[in-house]
């Protein structure tokens, strides 16, 4: 079927009920009646021969042949948006724009307030949405427009993804104030003598530091195995047990436990930060100004 024939509208509608998982949102979001959405849902099930989503409970499931179809619709969308806007300079003062960026938790409480300072000040209709970083679909997320960038660790992406580093973090150790052992540093024997407490978000495996001693022949024990840093630095705070971690979060999170923050004794290499987004947007004036304030704030 010739391009000339179908409406794309269509797509766009498409790809709204893909998103929010229900007409009625979908009729919301593109300020549409829902009649006007499920005509149009009609129309490409008549299209594709298929009913793309299946009704269950509230929410409206794509089938395999939706979920297919999904990225490649979103790269076209993204691509004809881009073609649209790149006659224009974007302009932050006057933009009503929301961007999706994807972060580990661990870098949100240090990039987002400085970053979010910068935006309402220079751009007041100006959106932002994070997400946890999928390592898996990153790529994908990228390319389909659905991530407008990325901060995360060097990763093996290929060159459609561009990509700068913007940062180093370093990790330090914290122990409570007064700490019998800790004093005011920390040498190896020390820290090898002392209880530990590893955050990840993985059920088992070790940590980098566990990788670095195990090179060297040596074993810490890890006394407590938890899921996010907030946690660890309060259990810190109220025990003997210490915890290594970025240099760059630990200044944020633990502002409340005043734990002492001290130099690792271990020699672990610094771990890069870097920003990420898909080749087709580096010319955008939109994506460009995100960029810029992603890069202010942490080479702030």
């Amino acid at each position: 079927m010739h391009i000339s024939r179908v409406d794309l509208n269509l797509f766009i509608v498409f790809e709204a009920i893909y998103d929010e998982g229900s007409i009625t949102r979908a009729s919301q979001k593109m300020n549409l009646t829902q009649p006007a959405i499920s005509h149009a849902l009609g129309r490409l099930r008549e299209l594709f021969g298929d009913p793309l989503f299946e009704r269950r409970g509230h929410a409206m499931v794509p089938t395999p042949l939706a979920r297919s179809i999904v990225d490649a619709v979103r790269q076209s969308l993204r691509g004809l948006e881009l073609t649209l806007n790149g006659v224009d300079r974007f302009d932050p003062a006057s933009a009503r724009r929301r961007f999706t960026l994807a972060l580990r938790a661990a870098l949100e409480p240090s990039i987002l307030p400085p970053l979010m300072a910068r935006i309402a000040v220079a751009a007041p209709q100006v959106d932002l949405a994070v997400l946890q970083s999928e390592r898996r679909t990153l790529e994908s997320e990228l390319a389909a427009g659905t991530l407008d960038a990325a901060i995360d660790v060097l990763l093996p992406l290929s060159a459609d993804i561009a990509h700068t580093r913007i940062a180093a973090d370093h990790t330090v150790v914290l122990a409570r104030r007064g700490h019998p052992r800790a004093g005011t540093g920390l040498d190896l024997p020390t820290y090898l003598a002392l209880e530990h407490i590893l955050v990840s978000s993985r059920r088992r495996g070790p940590g980098l530091e566990d990788f670095e001693l195990s090179r060297m022949g040596l074993q810490r024990r890890v006394r407590l195995r938890c899921q996010h840093y907030f946690a660890a630095c309060r259990v810190v705070s109220q025990t003997d047990l210490v915890l290594a971690m970025p240099e760059r979060y630990a200044r944020v999170v633990n502002e409340q436990f005043g734990n002492q923050i001290l130099a690792s004794p271990l020699p672990l290499p610094a771990v890069d930060n870097h920003l990420y987004w898909h080749a087709n947007v580096s010319h955008d004036p939109a994506n460009i100004w995100l960029r810029e304030q992603l890069l202010a704030v942490m080479l702030d």
